[in-house]
């Protein structure tokens, strides 16, 4: 019998710093759909990271201009894609 996948939400540091992030006037558009993807799996475990999203969510971690709140949050959101196997 296969396992059930253990169900993620985001935390409170991370919904904090994306909320961070969207409230910036300054962050990218990468930023900012990963950060979205982030605050939306706050409380509700059955949502999870779309293929947009992570790979905005990428992008952020991998650009070294992106702040700590927003690799923080893209962090988080990719945390939550679903893996296929």
């Amino acid at each position: 019998m296969a396992k059930k996948p253990v169900a993620k939400t985001t935390g409170v540091n991370a919904a904090a710093a994306a909320a961070h992030v969207l409230a910036d006037p300054a962050a990218t558009k990468a930023e900012k759909k990963a950060a979205a993807s982030a605050l939306t799996q706050a409380h509700n475990a059955n949502e999870t990271t779309g293929k947009k999203a992570a790979t905005a969510a990428s992008q952020v971690l991998a650009d070294p201009k992106s702040s700590k709140a927003a690799k923080t949050a893209a962090a988080s959101a990719l945390a939550q894609k679903v893996k296929k196997k």
